[in-house]
């Protein structure tokens, strides 16, 4: 004797890749913008002038600004790829830590003196430390999610 029901079974339907991406790459990115404009803050008052060779003096707010847009490209790179990429996670790693690396050239470049510079690139491994693995997580690591 077998016991039957005929309750109807509930299905949850799962949430796309870049749904989630956006929403916590969103909230990732604008964390990440307020790390740096207040490590900004508390390296300038420690005596970081933020200044290259010309006298042009880098602003708080571009701290925020600048973290926050690219940050959302990363944000955006990462929706690409969990729709298009066959391997998401590694080939999102590997390319959001390249361009990490890539972008301390200026801060090396444009005359800022050393304590400027390093200070500029900690900043940029802060952000890329509080974003990438959030956007990283949010991607299925062998096999490109359908859709």
């Amino acid at each position: 004797m077998s016991i039957t029901t005929d309750l109807p079974v509930a299905t949850v339907a799962a949430k796309p890749a870049r749904q989630t991406v956006w929403k916590h790459g969103l909230t990732a990115a604008a964390g990440a913008s307020v790390v740096t404009s207040t490590l900004a803050v508390l390296a300038a008052a420690a005596g970081v002038s933020f200044t290259d060779d010309s006298g042009v003096s880098l602003p708080v707010l571009a701290f925020t600004q600048l973290t926050f847009v690219f940050s959302m490209i990363g944000v955006g790179l990462a929706a690409v790829l969990a729709r298009r990429a066959r391997r998401p996670h590694s080939t999102f790693v590997r390319v959001t830590v390249a361009l990490t690396v890539l972008s301390v050239v200026p801060d090396v470049t444009f005359g800022f003196d050393v304590a400027s510079a390093l200070t500029l690139m900690a900043l940029h491994a802060v952000a890329a430390a509080i974003v990438i693995p959030v956007l990283a997580r949010r991607l299925v690591r062998n096999a490109a999610t359908p859709g």
